[in-house]
């Protein structure tokens, strides 16, 4: 990334909207700008304005005054990526953004690429690795929950706690070097006990951090779920239900579904990427080529699936169908629906199929798929499943593959060291393995990150942040 040149992008979604916004950023942001940009009052210049202020002008495309502009100016290092920044506003569409960037670049700006903006934050102090990645968490969040928590990493929670464990580690690092390498200037010994100690300690707050990721992820993410039963047992009822509209068409004609239908829905503070399945069922050798395409997806897509929920005919005696879906769920994140209950099946058929179903899955939920009255009760049970229900959004969380990937390395780094001390090794065979989770711990944190590290974190953003 070349910091010397100056960068321009939309910032705000394209299409039709109120305003939308571009974003200049470099060292020459101000005298571009004073190239396309216009002040309405007498006296004002581009060159002249403070920062944290906001002009009114117009701006201009080959000579030609397009559309009315508000500047807001922000002076060096105090913006966001730490150079000098101007957002200007225009009417929304794409006419007058197209317009604007085009005269940008005919001014001298270069079109910002993927996370430029918030790249140049990193590489100018302003923000952390991991403040960025929270970023695009907050951008992607897809419930309070999941923003919140992407905000309390960008406010640097995570940030702070890998801070304190480096410092712990740095301090234990350089008294063990110190007491390896200078004999003669009498450094007291760490003691084996004081040393797995902290050591533990460390290793604990990584776990914890560790632990943690999964929920976190499905609260800033959501989840692949995926709704597997029989045919007419209420799959595509329940799909409409979670979607608010008939998402999928209902029969009662078996295999009326034969192709994965996909939709997104927000249930509760998790967003579930919901896939509806063709009805599992037996069509023989002969049977229909579609719908056993159709059920071949199905039992794919359980594989793949991050939440199952089975549905089966509340008091209806388990089919072989319905033991085979409760056997490939059993050891997955499944929740067994008995659904139909608003035919008031017998209880004493509805209590033994509980009882067959109960082993092979985290909970058995008894509801009605056309009752919007079965929403909480479904959501409060995916929650307590996927963890969501107790993450604390205030605390420090891992927020992407990359930081769960360093801080599992550091924690098998501590895991080494501490088993070297049970060994009754020296405390140098500590301290190689202290350097590896220091060097994983500041790959985390973006201290040791390498060009390539960076291109990957931030291919991943939009254009304009």
């Amino acid at each position: 990334m070349n910091l010397d040149r100056t960068v321009c992008a939309l910032a705000t979604p394209p299409g039709t909207g109120g305003i939308a916004v571009v974003r200049v950023s470099g060292p020459q942001a101000y005298e571009m700008v004073a190239k396309v940009f216009t002040p309405r009052a007498a006296g004002k210049t581009v060159a002249g304005a403070r920062g944290y202020t906001a002009m009114l002008g117009h701006f201009s495309l080959r000579g030609q005054e397009l559309d009315e502009t508000i500047a807001l100016f922000f002076r060096a290092p105090h913006s966001y990526t730490g150079e000098d920044v101007i957002e200007l506003s225009v009417h929304g569409g794409s006419v007058m953004a197209e317009s604007l960037l085009e005269a940008l670049c005919l001014a001298g700006c270069a079109p910002a690429g993927p996370g430029e903006f918030t790249r140049r934050a990193v590489v100018n102090g302003r923000m952390s690795l991991t403040q960025a990645e929270a970023v695009m968490e907050i951008i992607a969040a897809g419930g309070r929950q999941g923003a919140a928590l992407a905000k309390t990493a960008l406010d640097g929670a995570l940030a702070r706690t890998i801070r304190e464990i480096q410092t712990g580690l740095q301090s234990l690092s350089a008294h063990l070097t110190a007491w390896i390498d200078y004999p003669e200037e009498d450094v007291p010994e760490l003691q084996p006990a004081e040393l797995t100690a902290a050591l533990t300690e460390a290793r604990t707050r990584l776990d914890r951090l560790i632990d943690g990721y999964g929920a976190g992820a499905v609260l800033r993410r959501g989840v692949d779920c995926v709704l597997l039963g029989r045919p007419n047992v209420g799959k595509s009822t329940l799909l409409n239900l979670l979607a608010g509209f008939d998402r999928a068409i209902v029969t009662p004609v078996a295999g009326t579904t034969r192709d994965v239908v996909e939709q997104a829905v927000q249930l509760g503070e998790i967003r579930l990427n919901l896939f509806d399945t063709a009805g599992v069922r037996e069509v023989g050798e002969d049977g229909d080529a579609i719908e056993a395409e159709g059920i071949r997806r199905s039992w794919r897509k359980l594989e793949e699936a991050g939440l199952v929920l089975a549905v089966f005919e509340a008091g209806t005696p388990l089919t072989e169908e319905d033991r085979a879906i409760a056997a490939r769920c059993q050891g997955r994140p499944a929740l067994a629906v008995l659904n139909k209950q608003d035919l008031q099946p017998d209880p004493a058929a509805l209590a033994a199929q509980e009882a067959a179903l109960r082993p092979c899955f985290a909970r058995v939920l008894p509801l009605t798929a056309r009752d919007p009255a079965s929403l909480p009760v479904l959501s409060a049970a995916v929650a307590e499943l996927l963890g969501t229900a107790r993450v604390d959004t205030g605390a420090a969380a891992l927020c992407s593959a990359r930081q769960l990937a360093a801080a599992t390395a550091a924690r098998v780094a501590l895991a080494a060291a501490i088993d070297s001390q049970a060994q009754g090794l020296g405390p140098d065979a500590a301290g190689v393995c202290l350097a590896d989770a220091q060097r994983a711990l500041a790959e985390l944190t973006g201290e040791d990150a390498t060009e390539a590290t960076l291109d990957e974190v931030f291919s991943t953003f939009c254009v304009g942040k």
